[in-house]
């Protein structure tokens, strides 16, 4: 997503300059987890190994380290840990939101059904903190472990508001400070306070990745709503047919006259009719809920049309300009860190999370 105003955005290669052989040696380590001499559980593991794709996660933690005072063996560890916890969840939101695409790949869900696919998340997890107990300190695990605790609360607080039209704009910010926003933060937590900053320097740099992940999840909002599933690379709309309730809809619903706001609940609120398609693995004739991703993909009509009606009550502009606040927010927290190629590339990271399209 491109959002008017802002700079060219460094590419990836550049961003990760800084990091790049650091950033090497944390996927060697990723890759060596992802196994299993069991068959059937390689296969899972090759496949969920795709969906790793741009590691921002451990690049943040990288050059936070960097950024702080410099790279120390434990922090490649901590790179595949946290990314590990990201796939997991992945894996699992996938089967909450009935997707059928992640990185322009099947989901696990799709492919082997949402029992796998939630186990595979828990292998995942089970990985994470088994990586995470290799190193001398438990500092790390207490830390990630916190962080999956504050993620599962974020999730659940998002299933139970689910169709919730009263929703605040203050609790949408909860929800996602939890589950999203909550593992960029330790992600720059981990990276300085294993490069041993002092306690200012490791405060930075967690209000950095605290309002980064902030941002990073309204542009993903809006990704859903705007984007195109060909470039984002996985299934669009889920929010309309899950029914959760994001930045821009709340402003809508709080800021639109009586007949905007009645047709955006009347839209909001319309059953799916798309006919399901067959999925690969079921008997002829048995009918699946998880099926119900599909549509996002075969019939957008309907999340095209609250898309336009967000846009024309300024809605997307509104949510745009919330997310460059808190972009802003994270590079100021920066100012005070040392100058280095890795601060300068820790403030591109932020103008590339507002600019991104994937």
């Amino acid at each position: 997503m491109r959002i008017d105003g802002q700079p060219e955005t460094l590419s990836l290669a550049d961003l990760y300059a800084p990091i790049a052989a650091d950033l090497q040696h944390a996927r060697r380590l990723l890759a060596d987890e992802l196994i299993s001499d069991h068959a059937f559980t390689s296969d899972l593991c090759r496949h969920v190994g795709q969906f790793h794709g741009k590691m921002l996660r451990p690049a943040l933690l990288l050059l936070a380290a960097q950024a702080a005072g410099g790279v120390r063996p434990e922090h490649p560890v901590l790179a595949a840990v946290v990314e590990l916890v990201h796939l997991a969840t992945l894996v699992h939101d996938d089967v909450l939101d009935e997707a059928d695409i992640r990185r322009r790949a099947a989901t696990v869900n799709r492919l082997w059904g949402n029992q796998h696919a939630v186990l595979m998340g828990d292998f995942l997890y089970s990985h994470a903190f088994h990586l995470c107990s290799s190193l001398q300190s438990q500092y790390a695990a207490r830390v990630v472990g916190q962080t999956a605790i504050t993620m599962c609360e974020g999730e659940m607080m998002q299933v139970a508001s689910r169709g919730n039209l009263a929703l605040t704009e203050r609790e949408y910010m909860d929800i996602i400070a939890r589950k999203t926003a909550a593992l960029v933060e330790t992600c720059c937590h981990l990276g300085a306070q294993y490069a041993a900053a002092d306690e200012a320097t490791v405060r930075r740099l967690r209000d950095f990745g605290h309002a980064l992940g902030l941002a990073f999840q309204i542009v993903d909002d809006l990704l859903d709503l705007t984007g195109q599933e060909a470039e984002v690379g996985k299934s669009l709309g889920r929010d309309v047919y899950e029914g959760e309730l994001t930045l821009p809809v709340i402003h809508a619903l709080r800021t639109a006259s009586p007949g905007e706001r009645t047709r955006l609940t009347t839209l909001l609120g319309q059953p799916d009719t798309t006919p399901l398609p067959p999925r690969e693995g079921l008997a002829e004739g048995r009918t699946s809920t998880a099926l119900t991703g599909a549509r996002s993909a075969s019939d957008p009509r309907r999340y095209r049309q609250i898309a336009a009606l967000l846009r024309e009550s300024d809605s997307l502009a509104y949510a745009e300009s919330v997310a460059r606040d808190h972009v802003e927010t994270a590079k100021s927290a920066l100012a005070d860190l040392p100058p280095s190629p890795a601060r300068d590339r820790l403030s591109a990271m932020a103008d590339f999370v507002l600019a991104r399209r994937q």
